[in-house]
């Protein structure tokens, strides 16, 4: 059995999959899955949701492998399709809500401190309404400009931005609850 360097044989491992090769679908099956479902959980709550979005979306990264042009990173495309299918899994599911703000106040939300482990933010993250989530990750996370975030949700602009500065006003008094608590002030 040959071994291919996922780093080193890219487009020929991609080669091999868009043919059908199970092997070649399995290794990058292998290489991604655990950052891919990183990202999925970041949308989605439940463990098993996430997971079960993931191999959907890896399903539709295998049928769609030929349409990848080679230009960009592997990875980001699969991340993409990965966002993608996470967000269609919350529209389907009707759990986006949008709350309409005329005002939008640019607040800078302060960097979560060294103290709080991954587990701690993602629990932050998690207890956001949906619609706040879903934008918030989009933009911090993903990098997403407030534009692209509209046209990828179907909302306006003034919408991605409101709801981006009401995630980090609710992130930020989270955020001092826990450090509160943690200090014994509450």
């Amino acid at each position: 059995m040959k071994v291919i360097q996922l780093q080193h044989q890219e487009k020929e491992l991609i080669l091999l999959a868009i043919e059908n090769n199970r092997q070649a679908q399995q290794q990058i099956y292998t290489h991604f899955s655990p950052k891919m479902l990183s990202v999925c959980r970041q949308y989605i709550k439940d463990i098993h949701q996430a997971e079960d979005i993931m191999i959907t979306a890896f399903m539709k990264v295998f049928t769609n492998l030929k349409n990848f042009q080679h230009n960009g990173s592997f990875e980001g495309w699969i991340r993409r399709i990965m966002i993608n299918e996470c967000i269609s899994f919350m529209r389907v599911e009707k759990k986006i809500k949008y709350i309409e703000d005329e005002t939008y106040f640019e607040e800078r939300f302060n960097n979560i401190e060294s103290q709080f482990s991954v587990d701690d933010i993602q629990f932050l993250i998690d207890r956001l309404p949906d619609g706040y989530k879903m934008v918030f990750n989009l933009y911090a996370i993903e990098g997403f400009k407030h534009h692209e975030i509209a046209t990828l949700l179907g909302i306006s602009e003034g919408t991605s931005k409101s709801q981006l500065s009401h995630a980090r006003k609710m992130l930020q008094g989270q955020v001092n609850k826990l450090k509160n608590y943690e200090y014994g002030t509450e």
